[in-house]
């Protein structure tokens, strides 16, 4: 994207009436933002969707002198821009109709990576939530994903920290321009953020933390993964907007269930009652409702320990498999006297020991 593609880009989207399902639409009918005001206005007519005074307000010229600044501020900040059009857009937030046109991000962000999943919860996080989002994210480390969230308190910065301690990329989507940080608490965690993944925004510099930034955030975190992970939620929150834009995304989401007299499971335990949410017991079943394997020998694996130690149901499985040397995972279920909802649990866990290895059709054998 040139200089002047993005100077005529960040100028439309200050335009009054054009959010970014209008920009779409103008750019991809005239061509890019330059061509949008350079328009007639009987070009413009004819687009679905954009009345009168969205066209009226395309003549306001006070909109360059705004885009001048934040692109002097980009400059100056060395922020990175991406583009709803650019190759390097996030993938699956290009099929999101709301999607920003532009993001902006800093630090060492790196999105090839297929496997990412936004992990959501109350700012409140009990013993219990954070035990359970330590376990899960040491769990799929071998896997490598990105690990998104919003950079709040609680659940999304302990799902950062954990993340940075396995030595995964994680991104901070934030509700307010790259000038700033909040909440300030969470500064001193910038710099490892930035190493290890950073930050995205829609957002300008000239944007606050506003309340209502918060929920268009969440579209970004919602949007931006393969699932969305819900780990503790009182009976209402903006966990609870994020999981349901992710499902009207049809992105997968997933609930920690909880008791039913914790208030910071209400919602998560609401969301599994509506079938609004699978259920998520461990990385077992993360793994396996997202179809994930265990990457290969020759690339980043958790090599098999000597001595290891197994548990009485891995030893059943263990010994089962050497006898038969490989086997669906249904029948091991049904050999192995294991309900089909555990053993998914345990032959990740067996996997992660390195003591089995999963093949084509849910087969696995031993190492």
């Amino acid at each position: 994207m040139t200089q002047s593609e993005l100077y005529h880009t960040l100028a439309l989207m200050q335009v009054e009436g054009v959010g970014d399902v209008i920009a779409k639409k103008l750019i991809q009918h005239c061509g890019n933002a330059t061509e949008v005001f350079a328009s007639k206005k009987s070009q413009l007519q004819k687009i679905d969707g954009i009345g009168s005074v969205v066209i009226k307000n395309l003549q306001d010229k006070s909109v360059f002198a705004k885009a001048e600044g934040e692109l002097q501020f980009i400059a100056q900040e060395n922020i990175s821009t991406t583009y709803f059009q650019d190759e390097n857009y996030p993938e699956r937030l290009k099929h999101c109709y709301d999607s920003p046109v532009l993001l902006f991000q800093a630090g060492n962000i790196d999105l090839q990576n297929r496997r990412i999943i936004s992990i959501v919860g109350t700012r409140q996080i009990t013993t219990y939530g954070m035990e359970f989002t330590k376990k899960l994210i040491e769990e799929i480390s071998p896997l490598n994903p990105i690990i998104v969230s919003g950079f709040a308190y609680g659940v999304d910065i302990y799902a950062h920290q954990i993340a940075m301690d396995c030595g995964l990329q994680t991104i901070g989507v934030l509700a307010h321009g790259l000038n700033q940080i909040y909440p300030k608490a969470h500064k001193k965690h910038m710099a490892k953020m930035e190493q290890n993944g950073g930050f995205l925004t829609e957002f300008w510099s000239i944007s606050n933390p506003d309340k209502e930034n918060f929920i268009k955030r969440n579209r970004i975190v919602a949007g931006i993964s393969e699932a969305t992970i819900v780990i503790e939620s009182a009976e209402r929150g903006g966990s609870l907007v994020t999981a349901n834009l992710a499902n009207d995304y049809n992105r997968d989401v997933f609930a920690v269930p909880g008791r039913t007299t914790d208030k910071y499971s209400q919602g998560c335990n609401n969301l599994i009652k509506t079938q609004r949410a699978n259920l998520l017991t461990s990385a077992a079943d993360l793994v396996y409702i997202l179809n994930w394997e265990l990457q290969r020998e020759s690339q980043k694996v958790v090599q098999k320990q000597l001595f290891v130690t197994l548990t009485d149901e891995e030893q059943i499985i263990y010994d089962y498999l050497q006898k038969t040397g490989k086997e669906m995972m249904d029948i091991i279920a049904l050999e192995c006297d294991f309900p089909i909802y555990r053993i998914s649990s345990i032959l990740l866990n067996m996997e992660l020991k390195g003591v089995i290895r999963p093949l084509p059709g849910k087969m696995f054998e031993v190492v």
